[in-house]
């Protein structure tokens, strides 16, 4: 029960991943796997929608997404439409939360920001977890640099069989990509769903906005899994 698993994909499809998230539950339900640190980048814009009514999947809102080139994929969990394209790194990770340790919602989030602000520190950044009003899927547990968006997260968690909770943590970080261009399919969800509000571009920022070398996106994976290792907060 000590055995962990780092994956990688540089380029892989939406349904791919949330296929490999729910096979890595089942191995860490059976006891086959204790944690899992899942990094990956979408190969084609891709916009993730939340099943169920409030985001209805319309002929009219998958003519405008084919239009600008982008690809529609719902799924089960999450609050808010999210938008998938290069550019965009995200970290899924799964882990059996301590038995020692009551589950609390807001420590799992801070303990996942910890290991995300010790990636920026990387960069001599300096990263805030708080809402950002204006940005997409907005919380209380965005990191934000200079008060603007440029990671989200999320989390899930799933009872294991015999006891225990499975934690699925997830962040979706802002490397290289045009913020005019993202919030395009997210703002024609917003507005094909009868929503009032729309998300704003100038409320995020991305990485490369920052700093002046450019890592590869193996290098920003190593960095990210350094910062897990550095945090010491997922080891027994």
């Amino acid at each position: 029960m000590s055995r962990n698993k780092l994956l990688r994909y540089q380029q892989t499809s939406v349904a791919k991943v949330f296929e490999k998230e729910t096979a890595l539950i089942d191995q860490i339900q059976t006891g086959e796997l204790k944690q899992c640190l899942m990094l990956w980048q979408a190969k084609e814009a891709t916009l993730i929608l939340p099943a169920g009514k409030k985001w209805p999947e319309s002929d009219a809102l998958k003519a405008g997404l084919l239009a600008d080139e982008w690809l529609l994929h719902s799924r089960k969990t999450g609050g808010a439409p999210v938008p998938q394209c290069p550019g965009i790194i995200n970290l899924s990770h799964l882990y059996l939360w301590s038995k020692d340790t009551p589950y609390s919602i807001p420590q799992a989030y801070e303990n996942l920001c910890t290991v995300l602000h010790g990636f920026f520190y990387q960069f001599n950044l300096v990263s805030k977890a708080h809402a950002t009003k204006f940005s997409y899927c907005d919380g209380d547990y965005n990191i934000n640099i200079n008060g603007k968006k440029i990671v989200g997260t999320a989390q899930r968690v799933i009872l294991k069989k015999g006891g225990g909770k499975i934690v699925l943590a997830q962040a979706f970080i802002l490397i290289d990509v045009l913020l005019d261009e993202i919030i395009k399919p997210v703002n024609l969800c917003y507005q094909l769903s009868d929503k009032t509000e729309r998300v704003q571009a100038q409320v995020h920022t991305a990485l490369f906005e920052h700093i002046t070398e450019r890592p590869t996106i193996d290098q920003l994976y190593q960095q990210l899994t350094q910062a897990f290792v550095d945090s010491a907060l997922y080891s027994e």
